[in-house]
């Protein structure tokens, strides 16, 4: 089963949004707390899209709101993506 490596997806996240790695932490919120509007998001979103060879239906741009929730549903869709 394929996974999703956090630590990369946190310095990919962090690139995407020119922040540091370490403000990323696993529950920072991205809009609250990196001050991410909806044009980065979606930015985010396409970089995550072309890194792990997903598509993201833009509906789940509100649900990713930090690098937890993003991991989570990153695994899950790689997983349903190598079956």
């Amino acid at each position: 089963m394929a996974t999703v490596d956090k630590e990369d997806l946190r310095r990919r996240i962090a690139a995407t949004l020119d922040v540091d790695p370490t403000e990323v932490t696993d529950q920072a919120d991205f809009r609250e707390d990196l001050e991410v509007d909806s044009l980065m998001a979606l930015e985010v979103m396409v970089v995550l899209e072309r890194t792990y060879g997903v598509k993201l239906d833009e509906s789940l741009l509100g649900e990713i709101t930090s690098l937890d929730r993003a991991h989570a549903m990153l695994e899950e869709r790689v997983a349903g993506a190598s079956r």
